[in-house]
């Protein structure tokens, strides 16, 4: 992934993602259905409705999808969906850590296991590979929201842990309960974030050589394309090199 942050490297490759626009947009919408579902639909009364809606915005979602996802668990029509994370190992001993809104939990359990074993991995018992992670949350800018130095100032008055900046973005770092209050006050200072969510950010990191990266993306790729998974964390480093080899 060459010219990425770390996190960017940690997370997924996002040409993936860009050429999956509507499954991405469809992730998101269930997302926004949940966190309306389980509390208010006023965004400004409800932090977790406010960060999906802020992480749709980031991603070009259009306002009236955004708007019928809020609608659909408003009027009682949205599915019951469940949350469900698993862990697991993909090749040269990387740890995966899976999210998932599902509304059938063996379908899910089922489709995630298969992928794991079809492509180098392995499944995971419940807290097999989380205590190698913290949770932390997670706050995203593209490059052109200030310079590194802006940025930085910006984050600490506001009351994050850690920034890393590239040419291409700014992740910041928070603890997962300052999460909404810091999303509150970079806001104010330097306007709407591209995403903020909450993640899972791995202690120590594992080179990955060439041959199992092309595994391990694979396998990434897959789940990624199930529609029940949400997110992807793991604790790989790939090189730039062998990032761009892979394309």
């Amino acid at each position: 992934m060459a010219g990425h942050s770390k996190f960017k490297n940690i997370m997924h490759r996002k040409g993936a993602q860009d050429k999956k626009r509507a499954a991405l947009f469809s992730k998101l919408s269930r997302e926004i259905t949940v966190a309306a579902k389980m509390g208010t639909p006023d965004p400004d009364m409800n932090p977790r409705l406010r960060l999906a809606v802020n992480t749709a915005r980031g991603q070009s979602m259009p306002k009236d999808n955004i708007q019928r996802a809020i609608d659909k668990a408003s009027m009682g029509d949205a599915d019951n969906y469940e949350e469900i994370r698993f862990e697991g190992f993909g090749p040269g001993g990387v740890s995966l850590i899976v999210e998932t809104l599902t509304d059938n939990r063996n379908r899910t359990v089922t489709d995630v296991r298969t992928i794991f074993s079809k492509n180098g991995g392995n499944m995971g018992e419940s807290g097999s590979v989380a205590h190698g992670f913290e949770r932390l949350g997670l706050i995203t800018y593209p490059a052109s929201a200030g310079n590194s130095e802006k940025m930085l100032e910006a984050a600490l008055e506001a009351g994050a842990e850690d920034i890393q900046s590239d040419s291409e973005s700014h992740e910041i770092w928070t603890a997962a309960d300052d999460l909404h209050a810091v999303v509150g006050e970079l806001e104010k200072s330097v306007g709407e974030p591209e995403g903020a969510k909450l993640a899972w950010r791995p202690s120590v990191e594992v080179e990955v050589n060439e041959k199992d990266a092309a595994t391990l993306m694979n396998l990434i790729d897959a789940l990624d394309d199930n529609d029940d998974v949400q997110t992807v964390w793991g604790n790989y480093d790939v090189s730039d090199e062998i990032m761009e080899k892979l394309g």
